[in-house]
């Protein structure tokens, strides 16, 4: 099954925390399904004129690729780092069952999910009174 609509976003934090945090969040706002955080990542890189060595937590979020925007800025509010590494790879093909899954747990947009914060839908139009 194709599933261009969907997408695992990886991010690198720097610690279970912020790992844990960040996690719960996309969650929490449906801006992801399911987060996988992994632990123990040694991380090599340029940073600041020089290599750098860092231990990191990696997290692998799966979500609606419209959604990337949204959970884009939530990373960027809660992480820590000027920079922070946020990937998006599209899901060429998966388990119908799971993406079917993945689709009724993100939002299709970051509203808020609890009836009462749902905006009211507009009110019909009443039609002019008649003349008598």
């Amino acid at each position: 099954m194709q599933t261009i609509n969907y997408q695992i976003v990886h991010i690198s934090v720097p610690d279970k925390k912020t790992a844990e945090k960040i996690a719960r969040g996309l969650v929490e706002k449906r801006l992801a399904a399911c987060v996988q955080m992994i632990s123990g990542v040694t991380s090599v890189y340029w940073w600041e004129e020089k290599t750098q060595k860092g231990e990191e937590v990696i997290l692998l979020a799966k979500t609606r690729a419209a959604l990337f925007p949204e959970l884009l800025l939530f990373v960027k509010e809660n992480h820590p780092d000027q920079v922070p590494e946020v990937i998006a790879m599209p899901i060429a093909e998966a388990n119908p069952a799971y993406i079917d899954w993945l689709g009724a747990n993100s939002t299709f947009t970051a509203l808020p999910m609890h009836p009462e914060d749902m905006p009211k839908p507009p009110s019909r139009p009443q039609p002019p009174p008649e003349e008598k």
